[in-house]
């Protein structure tokens, strides 16, 4: 039941999975939101736990950075361990003036500047959406909780470092709320699979108004983006 990328067994890994970048993170929200826990991955070090919620069997694990990466994760989760519900919890950088740090964004949807679609050999341009089934449901848990939470269009890139320093402004333009790595990948492979996949996104800096979170708060600080994603379990 291996693969190269994941050592579960079969039954290990639950049929919903958070998914943080991070495989810090991913520790940090077993050993602090999760009962019975059980660690199912090291391979790479991209930590992988399932435990539980509330009663419900819930895993988690690490995706490393990038459409590549995430891609490989998710693939493997969906395909070899049968996984029907991805969440993807992480960072995003603001476009929007009116994000501020800590401010919570459910992607209804993802653009990209990656050419991960091109696989699928679409005669056009991908739109790749997040699950309303979750969506509708994160959304719910945020307003019951009084959390605000901002639903829009985001950026995937495979570019942090960019030549163009000023090429989000173009994104801007078109409404795009924030800029992350991974959520193009997980949704085309979702989409394809037929399974439910979202990515819930806490702002860790703004690109508009020049601020940012240290990667400390990064790791611990994001317990409004956890408390709508354990909802969905």
């Amino acid at each position: 039941m291996s693969t190269p990328h994941n050592s579960a067994a079969k039954g290990q890994i639950a049929e919903t999975v958070l998914l943080p970048g991070d495989p810090l993170r991913a520790k940090f929200i077993a050993d602090n939101f999760l009962t019975d826990v059980e660690q199912f991955n090291t391979v790479r070090n991209m930590f992988g736990y399932t435990g539980t919620y509330n009663g419900k069997k819930v895993s988690v694990m690490g995706t490393g950075m990038g459409c590549p990466s995430i891609g490989i994760y998710s693939y493997e989760l969906i395909h070899m361990y049968g996984v029907k519900n991805l969440i993807r919890v992480g960072s995003c950088g603001a476009f929007d003036p009116k994000l501020n740090l800590y401010d919570i964004v459910l992607a209804i949807g993802a653009s990209t500047d990656s050419n991960y679609g091109a696989q699928y050999k679409l005669p056009g341009i991908y739109s790749a959406t997040a699950s309303w089934e979750l969506l509708s449901k994160a959304k719910k848990a945020a307003d019951e909780n009084n959390i605000t939470a901002t639903v829009g269009n985001v950026l995937t890139s495979d570019v942090f470092y960019g030549d163009d320093i000023d090429s989000w402004k173009s994104w801007a333009k078109m409404g795009l709320l924030a800029a992350e790595m991974e959520s193009y990948a997980l949704y085309c492979n979702a989409n394809r699979a037929g399974v439910n996949a979202l990515t819930i996104l806490t702002v860790s800096d703004s690109i508009v108004n020049q601020t940012e979170t240290t990667p400390e708060q990064r790791e611990k600080g994001f317990k409004d983006m956890m408390k709508i994603a354990l909802e969905l379990a």
